[in-house]
């Protein structure tokens, strides 16, 4: 147990040492070599609708299981 302790602290140690030291990075003020222009704007989402309005549902009303078997039988196709 003693074994496993002291290397489990030892592993621990050499964690904590690599991480602080990769923390410094003398060369992160100084560099300038990076280019920086702008993105191009993210084009619009297409319409998948066929230029229908989206149906309006009154926000107070409750959610629960008779309501979504409602809405269920709304979405299913007609035969």
């Amino acid at each position: 147990m003693n074994k496993k302790f002291l290397l489990g602290l030892l592993t621990g140690a050499s964690l904590l040492t690599l991480s602080v030291t990769s923390c410094k990075n003398p060369d992160y003020e100084t560099s300038d070599d990076v280019a920086t222009e702008a993105l191009p704007p993210i084009p619009a989402a297409p319409d998948t609708t066929g230029g229908k309005t989206a149906v309006e549902t009154p926000a107070t009303r409750e959610i629960n299981s008779t309501n979504a078997i409602e809405d269920i039988k709304k979405m299913q196709p007609q035969m």
